[in-house]
């Protein structure tokens, strides 16, 4: 997504949103004008439905006919082609059998090669009810018609858990049939069943969840990610209002104008979200009834500029563990920051803080005597980073007895079990195990142990490891890599200690199909977390460093430039930690780029 000045040279992406006229201002066209407006898209309103509503239901709906539908779609093509497509209330079969033919007229033209979802998406919102009630919108028809139609086409299918059981018709007998205390159970096998109907990516939003009783979801509005990316429960807390109308069509919207950017569908499901979250934060009244949702710039900004924080995704079928109390004893929920606006509610549990180190130098080093020497030469905050199993007990201790006599916040990478295994040196304290220290070092006061993992290696974890690791909050630092928004949510909702924004630049120490996030992103990826930034990928040099540092990370990773002999590793620090140390440059907080390539 560009900058304003940027998008005065590149037009905007052109987003066709298909949906119905709302006569009382609150949804359909109006929302969806409103999102794209916040994204700064070029949205073309094509009418589809008219209807007779106001802030208390809807009195009566009347289907555009086909051929006017064709007349406006025919229109826009030869002029306004879309980057993608967003349907609403459509009203007829006549115009869900229209839509289909033109998303695949569209995407016939796609270049050879060409993933005809990224040529053109498609997002479907299966408007099938009214949420303030009043006259109906579909019949069996029409559910029959989706499934045949449009399903099978869509790039996201948006449902509330009562549209995706009317979608599922038939096969939902199960999830109908499933008591309360265990809806939530039913919600992934709901989204995968209708995800092997067509979709690549379906969302089942929880806004329409039971609130009565003292259901987490009272508290917080859980929305089921089923992506080819990312599966889990997209979490954030509930914005306290009775305005709500609108919020369907506007994530909707939203997801099409991130596609229309590039984003990949997990990515463009977290940053709708936050349009919502931020549209229902300045919904207002509007008549009798529910008012509006109002979308607007600024969604995406950071909670502590007035946006909308950031979701956290949970692992598995799991919550995040943000919201799993640790069973030990010494664990304490830690209080979120005045303008997260996330985690007060139930709880907010977190691995031991990180402080990061006065030079703002993070070291990563791929065996014990390099890391030793780089600590003896003042190095206070480093990673080791052996990959081989064979010999990483040696080098775990050789990068541990040098860590803890000098005050060094050690990570071990790869080998987290083994790390936690190893008794902890206590300040003034020797090492406990002869067998893993070479003489009677004493702990100093700040030498801190943590682990690093990436986000395969959370998904490689068992329910038994990710237990043993929620244990270890209290006396473990955790970190964890980020390299897209939906990481981003993931790696936040874990609890973390810090998180990884990379690849800065691009690199070649790691294989990886990222795009850099440059200072765009690492600044995007700084206003949403409310744990320190890590830096990291492709930072050389002094000239590097001094170019991140102004976008405000808590430190910066250097792993090449560590490559020197021992006796000039202290001047080569000393060039380093004066690069590091430029202070942050405020500015305003950019939209994110597309973190994977088109």
């Amino acid at each position: 997504m560009p900058t304003l000045a940027q998008a005065a040279t590149n037009p905007p992406p052109i987003v066709w949103a298909i949906a119905g006229l709302d006569t009382a201002g609150g949804a359909g066209l109006s929302a969806d004008q409103r999102a794209a407006d916040a994204l700064g898209v070029h949205l073309c309103p094509v009418a589809a439905c008219l209807t007779a509503q106001h802030s208390q239901g809807v009195e009566a709906i009347f289907p555009v006919d086909a051929a006017q539908l064709e007349a406006q779609l025919q229109a826009l093509a030869p002029d306004l082609r879309p980057r993608a497509i967003k349907t609403g209330l459509l009203g007829s079969v006549a115009a869900i059998e229209t839509v289909a033919r033109w998303v695949d007229r569209l995407r016939a033209d796609a270049p050879a090669n060409t993933d005809p979802h990224q040529h053109l998406a498609l997002v479907v919102d299966p408007v099938l009810r009214a949420s303030a009630g009043g006259a109906a919108f579909t019949d069996a028809a029409i559910v029959q018609a989706y499934r045949e139609w449009l399903l099978p086409r869509a790039t996201v299918l948006t449902p509330n858990r009562a549209e995706a059981l009317a979608l599922l018709g038939p096969h939902a007998h199960e999830a109908r049939t499933t008591p309360p205390g265990e809806a939530m159970d039913a919600i992934p096998d709901i989204a995968t069943a209708l995800q092997a109907l067509g979709p690549r990516c379906v969302l089942v939003t929880g806004g329409d969840a039971a609130e009565a009783g003292p259901s987490i979801e009272t508290r917080f509005s859980l929305d089921w990610l089923q992506s080819p990316q990312a599966q889990g429960w997209l979490c954030a807390p509930r914005v306290d209002t009775p305005h709500h109308h609108g919020t369907g069509c506007t994530l909707a919207s939203a997801i099409g104008a991130c596609l229309a950017w590039g984003h990949g569908s997990a990515d463009a499901c977290v940053l709708g979200r936050m349009v919502v979250h931020h549209a229902l934060m300045h919904a207002h009244p509007a008549g009798s009834g529910r008012g509006p949702v109002v979308a607007a710039a600024g969604a995406l900004a950071g909670a502590s500029q007035g946006g909308a924080p950031l979701p956290w995704l949970g692992l598995g079928r799991e919550l995040p563990w943000r919201l799993m109390p640790s069973q030990h004893p010494t664990v304490k929920t830690t209080a979120p920051p005045a303008h997260s606006g996330i985690g007060g509610l139930i709880g907010n549990a977190r691995f031991e803080a990180f402080h990061p180190p006065a030079d703002r130098l993070y070291g990563i080093l791929p065996d014990g005597p390099s890391l030793s020497a780089s600590v003896e030469a003042g190095l206070r905050c480093v990673q080791l980073r052996h990959k081989p199993q064979q010999g990483a007990d040696v080098a775990l201790a050789t990068s541990l007895q040098a860590a803890a006599r000098h005050g060094a916040t050690l990570f071990v990478n790869d080998h987290w079990r083994l790390a936690l295994a190893v008794p902890r040196p206590t300040p003034g304290n020797e090492l406990g195990n002869d067998e893993l220290t070479q003489d009677s070092a004493r702990g100093h006061p700040r030498f801190q142990l943590g682990i690093h993992l990436g986000q395969e290696d959370l998904l490689a974890l068992s329910a038994d490891d990710r237990a043993t690791l929620r244990e270890r909050r209290h006396d473990t630092l955790l970190g964890l890599s980020s390299h897209c928004p939906w990481e981003l949510a993931r790696a936040l909702g874990c609890g973390p200690s810090y998180v990884a924004c990379g690849p800065v630049q691009a690199t070649t120490t790691k294989d990886m199909p990222w795009l850099p996030q440059g200072e765009q992103n690492l600044r995007w990826w700084v206003a949403q977390s409310d744990v320190p930034v890590v830096a990291i990928g492709g930072l050389l040099g002094a000239d590097d460093l001094r170019r991140f540092a102004a976008c405000g990370p808590a430190a910066l990773c250097v792993v090449r430039a560590l490559n020197t002999p021992p006796g000039e590793l202290p001047a080569r620090l000393s060039s380093l930690r004066q690069a590091a140390r430029q202070p942050t440059v405020r500015s305003a907080t950019p939209l994110p780029h597309p973190c994977l390539p088109a």
